[in-house]
């Protein structure tokens, strides 16, 4: 077997059926829930000192009144962005739409949103490269679900061509009002689920960019997801250590012209 082969059948196991009886009965396959450890925090950390961005609340949203059936029979992905901005409102909508939060658990162990996760464990961290977004300066934020505002990671965004290659020469992305890109933390996971954790943090990015895809057509906007990017790279540009968080998607919004 080559080492390319190797590395197929390593990939392919996350999609097998696993063998429960031959798991020895220990402990350390077990995850730390039953451990009885502390479960991570529902969203990452951040400075309570930091200044935090307030953003339009879900119950006065103007935008995002498309009828269900229409935004599913339109929803398409679009390469072609005109110049507009995106308003503080419509992106509010659209974080909402992807990890808004409804409830938080007492005990800290789930939040039920916008979209499914397993345990409601909710691995994923939204990142925003705005560009182009009324009342935001060109930048890197974190989105914060629970809160419903955002934080600044870095007024470092870099240029169109610079993130085309980043994004292996795609030349959409550069021209994006913002770019969402979602990182996973796996132990937010893995804390509840052990070892069978990754098909589940895998699939779970779908169900959040699927709901992107339909909240873009409620605001005259469009989407893209892309999983060809360079990895390093847009770890880096999000600030995260590619180890304990990791880039999994990438999906640029902008607006486009009336179909």
């Amino acid at each position: 077997m080559t080492k390319y082969d190797e590395m197929i059948k390593q990939r392919r196991d996350l999609l097998k059926a696993h063998d429960y009886e031959a798991i020895p009965q220990e402990e350390w396959w077990k995850p730390d829930q039953m451990k009885g450890v502390d479960p991570p925090p529902l969203e990452k950390p951040f400075n309570n000192d930091a200044n935090l961005i307030d953003l339009v609340d879900p119950k006065d949203f103007k935008v995002g009144n498309v009828p269900l059936i229409d935004a599913i029979a339109n929803r398409a992905s679009q390469r072609v962005f005109t110049d507009e901005s995106l308003t503080l409102e419509e992106l509010s909508f659209l974080l909402w739409s992807t990890q808004g939060v409804r409830e938080v658990d007492k005990n800290k162990v789930w939040t039920k949103r916008a979209v499914p996760s397993g345990g409601g464990r909710q691995p994923y961290e939204t990142y925003l490269l705005v560009n182009r977004v009324n009342e935001l300066e060109r930048g890197v934020y974190r989105y914060l679900p629970i809160e419903h505002k955002l934080i600044l990671v870095t007024k470092n965004l870099p240029d169109a061509d610079d993130l085309m290659e980043k994004a292996w020469y795609q030349k959409f992305i550069g021209k994006s009002a913002v770019v969402f890109v979602w990182a996973a933390i796996p132990y937010k996971t893995e804390w509840r689920y052990s070892f069978i954790s990754y098909k589940d943090i895998l699939i779970e990015a779908g169900h959040i960019c699927q709901n992107l895809y339909l909240a873009c057509e409620g605001v005259g906007a469009g989407t893209c997801a892309i999983a060809a990017y360079e990895q390093k790279a847009m770890d880096d540009l999000i600030q995260v250590d590619g180890e304990n968080e990791m880039t999994v998607y990438v999906s640029p919004v902008g607006k486009i012209n009336p179909r």
